[in-house]
């Protein structure tokens, strides 16, 4: 069958984001040879929502206490958060000790190379599922994730970001893109993820070093929309997230129970909002209530 217009620009843009991730990829950690798959799932889930330059030193002190699934699996889930610092959304530190439970307990504390056993973990969803096939064991995934969405949109739809929430259409082009040799695939996943944080950012993408500026489409079409696009940046002082992460911060800093309520550190928050924000941690199973009627909590 004869190659098609279109085939064959894909493949050219395919060809030069790799080419180019070649040349410019950043030396991190968990892209080297000696890279256990353990340390990728670890930094696939810590790089969700929070850059690189502040994974990098938490990701390589964790590696260090815990090199493995089963040396997680044997600390205290309050370890692990304490661990986690102040990268943010700490849930996911709780779901790692999980994770590396459920290793120990049906993996033989092994990562599995398949996206079926590792969307079956605590806090595996498809695409780090599919990252740690790619980037831990090589193998041909579908690496879908923001920065991706918005290369592929820009290049091939000339639209100026992804929609909200990922849609079909997105992933069967998406699909459509990896190349069908593994390394390869492993490449372009890598390469244009790569493209979508250093280049082809969000709100400030730097065309004129782009590689693929020649073929992009919505480059040809006037690089319109960023102006208009609706800016998601949430509020942060005085919110729910806030106070909780303000909450971890007391607990984390202690090591025994602290009394939270009327606590000098917590003193401006109103007593509705500490509370409803500790009963949520509680729910979340991140903090639990060491005496309830004196209010001291612990990790």
């Amino acid at each position: 069958m004869p190659t098609t217009p279109q085939a064959h620009r894909d493949r050219r843009i395919v060809e030069q984001v790799t080419t180019w991730f070649a040349r410019e990829a950043r030396d991190l950690p968990w892209r080297r040879a000696d890279c256990s798959p353990w340390g990728v799932l670890v930094s696939e889930v810590m790089l969700q929502q929070t850059p690189v330059v502040r994974v990098e030193p938490v990701w390589h002190e964790w590696m260090r206490r815990w090199p493995s699934p089963a040396d997680l699996a044997g600390a205290d889930q309050a370890d692990a958060v304490r661990a986690w610092g102040r990268l943010g959304y700490p849930r996911r530190a709780k779901r790692l000790w999980e994770c590396a439970r459920a290793l120990v307990e049906h993996h033989g504390g092994e990562v599995p190379s398949d996206e079926e056993s590792l969307l079956a973990l605590p806090g595996i969803g498809a695409y780090t599922a599919a990252a740690v096939a790619a980037f831990a064991y090589g193998r041909r995934s579908v690496v879908l994730d923001t920065n991706v969405r918005r290369v592929i949109g820009r290049a091939w739809e000339a639209r100026a970001l992804p929609p909200l929430h990922q849609t079909v259409g997105e992933r069967e082009r998406a699909a459509a893109l990896v190349p069908h040799d593994a390394t390869a695939a492993v490449r372009w996943a890598a390469g244009s993820m790569e493209l979508g944080a250093l280049v082809c950012t969000a709100r400030a993408p730097r065309c004129d070093e782009c590689p693929i500026a020649a073929d992009c489409a919505w480059l040809a079409a006037g690089a319109q929309g960023l102006d208009a696009a609706p800016r998601r940046v949430q509020p942060w002082h005085g919110t729910d997230r806030q106070v909780r992460g303000r909450i971890m911060a007391l607990l984390r800093a202690a090591h025994a129970p602290v009394t939270v309520g009327g606590h000098a550190s917590l003193e401006d928050i109103e007593p509705g909002q500490l509370d409803s924000c500790l009963d949520s941690l509680v729910d979340d199973g991140l903090v639990r209530a060491v005496d309830a009627q004196r209010g001291t909590y612990a990790l």
